[in-house]
């Protein structure tokens, strides 16, 4: 374990190199020299899909949502009991292990023209490789798990969001955006993720 207490010592430690025997990484929103949101965001551009629990004061579910879309896998507000942080940090690492298995196999499938590989979190089109971070992964796993059929936008925000189904957030869209640009051959006009009106996404593999 390491602890770094400054927002700006964090930011190098987290977007050049980072160590890879770490599990994942706890990050508070209110640091100095860089807040949370804005070194989970720079982690997620850097490259470094290590899963994130952010740690806040802000427990309004727009700052949730916001710590969702920069780039945090999970969210826990302040103040909260040991064993309930001990719960989410086990429950995140269980999420990622769920997100890597598939089926007891190999974890790669097929997905139109690209190969996903959910054990190593990445995308293969030809010789490019893109990664995926853990919320991507478990949503692009959700969608495959039930290949065919409507997955309303309630049930991802429950199972991948870990967030109340009548949660009000354009999150869910944002990340279907961004794997239609891992997916598609052309992300614009959208053959493998349907977007089925007013019922939820559809994944034609």
């Amino acid at each position: 374990m390491e602890v770094v207490s400054d927002g700006g010592r964090a930011l190098a430690k987290l977007t050049s190199n980072p160590d890879p025997a770490l599990d994942l990484v706890i990050l508070d929103v209110m640091l100095p020299g860089a807040d949370g949101f804005e070194i989970a965001e720079r982690m997620r551009r850097a490259g470094n899909f290590l899963p994130i629990l952010m740690l806040t004061a802000k427990s309004r579910p727009q700052d949730m949502v916001q710590g969702l879309e920069a780039g945090a896998d999970d969210y826990l507000a302040k103040p909260f009991e040991l064993p309930v942080f001990l719960a989410r940090v086990r429950g995140l690492l269980r999420r990622r292990d769920w997100a890597r298995g598939v089926n007891g196999g190999s974890g790669s499938v097929r997905i139109g023209s690209v190969e996903v590989d959910f054990r190593s979190f990445e995308v293969r089109r030809g010789d490019e490789v893109r990664p995926l971070t853990l919320l991507e992964t478990m949503l692009l796993k959700l969608l495959y798990q039930n290949a065919g059929q409507v997955v309303s936008k309630a049930e991802i925000l429950e199972k991948v969001w870990n967030l109340s189904p009548d949660t009000e957030t354009r999150a869910v869209d944002n990340f279907i955006v961004r794997l239609r640009r891992h997916l598609e051959d052309d992300p614009r006009a959208p053959k493998l993720i349907q977007t089925v009106r007013g019922a939820g996404y559809r994944l034609l593999p």
